[in-house]
């Protein structure tokens, strides 16, 4: 079933962290993310986020809840570099799982990419996607950004040495 899409960024807002709680306690949403998030991911989890988002320096994270229809559906946020990579930034994202397939994320990476190119001095947008997690990679490719090559060998994930693909999307 196609879930119509009305996709917009907003800042994040404590009420926010039941949804974040839902989305986030399903093992097929964490297994493509990286290790650090609890598990089960609780209401409490959720308001720590979202207060650490609330209170980042905001020239350098850029962090936002996707809304699908008025509803939390995911995440997403562009966290500026250090040093020599002053100008670069990383994308990080997901949707809850019922919402995959369904242009969420795309809109949202492509709507992102425009807030941070056209309200930063920031040039370049990254993501490196577990090589396994062929939507993610799908999600870049439609929203622009160019895949720049494997990173053998990269991560390892519950256990497993994974590779992960470079995509970068230039102002």
């Amino acid at each position: 079933m196609k879930i119509k899409t009305d996709v917009t960024l907003r800042e994040w807002q404590l009420s926010d962290a039941a949804a974040l709680s839902e989305i986030l306690t399903n093992k097929k949403v964490l297994d493509n993310l990286r290790d650090g998030l609890p598990y089960p991911y609780t209401e409490k989890d959720g308001e720590f986020y979202i207060n650490s988002m609330l209170s980042a320096d905001k020239n350098d994270t850029f962090a936002f809840a996707i809304i699908n229809d008025g509803e939390v559906v995911g995440s997403i946020g562009a966290f500026r570099q250090q040093n020599i990579h002053s100008k670069t930034a990383e994308v990080g994202y997901y949707v809850g799982e019922k919402y995959w397939g369904n242009g969420i994320c795309t809109a949202a990476v492509t709507l992102l990419s425009r807030f941070v190119f056209e309200n930063t001095d920031i040039i370049r947008l990254f993501a490196e996607p577990f090589a396994s997690n062929a939507g993610s990679i799908r999600v870049l490719e439609k929203a622009g950004f160019e895949y720049e090559g494997t990173l053998r060998k990269n991560a390892v994930k519950n256990g497993v040495v994974n590779d992960m693909k470079m995509y970068s999307l230039l102002k």
